[in-house]
């Protein structure tokens, strides 16, 4: 079977982009559905309808989406918000893609959240060090290097996390490669136990925002040992203040992950939602 990304277009307006070796649902056959967009729910819904019984024709169990191939891709369709604009890099829906989901038999499979707080409120207690661990920002230097020790713990810290799949480091580099020139030093953190990497924090400025953006996004996080992590969090947060960063997004988080918990600790408060949709084949319209 061909597994390449195939491109549906809709002469009612609606379009996607089929993935035919999504990361497994349930130990199902699955396939992803990315790129969607509509011009109404009854022409998003429709096109999704058709897509899944081409792929029940093609013996796939399940389908979900929005995802473009994998996680480490856009995914997720926004389900609740505040109404504020969207921040840089954020995953952004269509009016009707939600609905358009829904009506053609999908349903939240995960969910996710981002969160905001003001830089003073974030800002608690300090961290409890852990023994052996020191943090320091990055210097600026060999940025493929940077990317290439991301990957390497990303790969280990996520590899139990729900739809993962793994990733090639030259495509994982590719990932990166856009947004290396958005890349402020200041905000990259790495944690090190003697010469072994031990967790590191990735956070970025919202350009969105302008050429004086007040907001740092707290994009990923992750930690090899106990307790790293809060201690990432609470330097970002402090050298966000000393830079004259006023309010922190902690951007995405599952609802059940540890980051969320510790979001709340830090005055996050939930300003939009996330869902990534399933449908199982088995079920009829």
């Amino acid at each position: 079977m061909n597994a390449a990304p195939v491109e549906i277009r809709d002469p009612e307006g609606a379009a996607c982009t089929v993935y035919r070796d999504a990361p497994a649902w349930a130990d199902k056959k699955t396939a992803a559905v990315g790129a969607f967009s509509c011009e109404s729910v009854e022409a998003g819904a429709r096109l999704l309808v058709d897509v899944c019984e081409a792929l029940v024709g093609e013996g796939f169990q399940a389908v979900i989406g929005p995802m473009d191939g994998d996680t480490w891709h856009k995914y997720r369709v926004v389900s609740e918000s505040d109404g504020s604009a969207p921040y840089f890099l954020e995953p952004v829906s269509g009016p009707f893609d939600l609905a358009a989901f829904t009506s053609a038999g999908f349903a939240p499979i995960s969910s996710y959240v981002s969160a905001r707080a003001g830089i003073d409120e974030a800002i608690g207690k300090s961290a409890t060090a852990v023994d052996g661990i020191t943090i320091t920002a990055w210097d600026g230097k060999n940025a493929a290097s940077l990317i290439a020790g991301l990957f390497d713990l990303s790969r280990s810290a996520f590899a139990n996390n729900a739809f993962y799949k793994p990733v090639t480091r030259d495509a994982f580099l590719e990932l990166y490669q856009p947004i290396i020139q958005a890349i402020d030093p200041r905000l990259v953190f790495f944690a090190h136990a003697g010469d072994q990497l031990a967790g590191y924090l990735f956070a970025l400025p919202d350009l969105l925002e302008g050429s004086r953006p007040r907001t740092a996004i707290v994009k990923t996080y992750a930690s090899a040992v106990r307790g790293v992590g809060h201690m990432l969090v609470d330097r970002a947060h402090r050298t966000f203040r000393d830079l004259g960063y006023t309010r922190v997004i902690h951007a995405l988080m599952h609802v059940d992950n540890r980051s969320r918990e510790r979001s709340q600790r830090h005055q996050g408060s939930v300003f939009r939602r996330y869902d990534l949709m399933g449908r199982d084949l088995a079920r009829q319209l």
